[in-house]
């Protein structure tokens, strides 16, 4: 296992990569919208993945490449399958950390993952990828498999809305993992102004532009963009991680206390002093959560 990165370090290298640049104001935003038009980004799976074959299939029912990650040398779970939807601010591709994320979730629950490349804003809209992650699940629950539903930032906010539309078909998921979820694009929380000083990552004023850009033609107010103004009641069981220095923690806390009070089942894993997505970054607490993650999703047994 490779030697954890001081946590410390975590916000300086976030300052020199100008990680943040696409949030701390409107023209960064603007300007990496700009960009994502000009040269979309690579989405591949890196050449090597340990322990996991990766395939992509061909046709697929979207139009949009699809994976499937599944590890070697074992028998799959053919009852049990995760989706997973990456983050990105609905403007970034895929990671290298997200493809290793979906590895180790394969390799140690025995399960395939399943991983849409879902279009970036300028190139679609909240309605567009909500619609077809909802036909991606329908495809396995029509398969006869049982899916376990999984997301970071973006991703979170795609991943619950999806679950929100399935449950207003009488179909309830066994289970949804959700890591620091974007979840109300109008960024109107008043703890964000609390917590926004000390978070190295996320900002409002370029996230209110990545979210008029995502909406489309749909309020800022409807599930299918904010699930956390959807009604929860009904839902299966929900994980949650999220950082005390991320500006997305207080939607977070509203969505843990919403979902309880519709009685839903939420396991809760507040890091203090973690920053956005910090499951995937290569600290000790990362690694603590990853092994949560991992655990949230360990297989349907029937």
């Amino acid at each position: 296992m490779p030697v954890p990165v001081p946590q410390s370090l975590i916000p300086l290298f976030l300052k020199a990569t100008r990680a943040n640049r696409a949030f701390v104001s409107e023209a960064g935003a603007q300007q990496r919208i700009a960009e994502r038009f000009l040269r979309p980004e690579p989405y591949g799976p890196p050449s090597r993945l340990e322990g996991v074959s990766v395939t992509r299939r061909v046709p697929t029912p979207l139009g949009w490449p699809v994976y499937d990650v599944a590890a070697e040398n074992t028998a799959r779970n053919q009852g049990s399958v995760v989706i997973y939807v990456h983050g990105g601010a609905w403007v970034n591709e895929i990671r290298v950390q997200h493809w290793q994320l979906t590895a180790r979730v394969a390799r140690e629950t025995r399960q395939r993952v399943v991983v849409p490349i879902y279009p970036l804003v300028p190139f679609s809209t909240a309605r567009e990828v909500h619609d077809g992650v909802v036909a991606l699940i329908q495809v396995e629950l029509d398969a006869g498999h049982h899916v376990r539903l999984a997301g970071d930032s973006a991703g979170g906010q795609i991943a619950l809305s999806a679950a929100l539309a399935l449950r207003e078909q009488g179909i309830v998921l066994p289970g949804m993992t959700l890591l620091s979820p974007a979840l109300d694009l109008s960024w109107s929380n008043p703890g964000i102004d609390v917590i926004a000083p000390s978070d190295p990552w996320l900002a409002r004023p370029g996230g209110r532009v990545l979210a008029e850009a995502w909406r489309g033609e749909d309020s800022l107010e409807d599930p299918v963009v904010s699930p956390l103004f959807g009604e929860l009641s009904g839902l299966g069981p929900l994980t949650i991680l999220t950082g005390t220095r991320d500006i997305l923690n207080p939607d977070a806390q509203l969505l843990r206390a919403k979902a309880q009070a519709a009685g839903v089942s939420v396991a809760w894993h507040e890091g203090a002093g973690q920053i956005h997505v910090y499951a995937l970054l290569p600290t000790k607490a990362g690694e603590q959560g990853l092994q949560t993650i991992v655990k949230s999703l360990q297989p349907v047994t029937s």
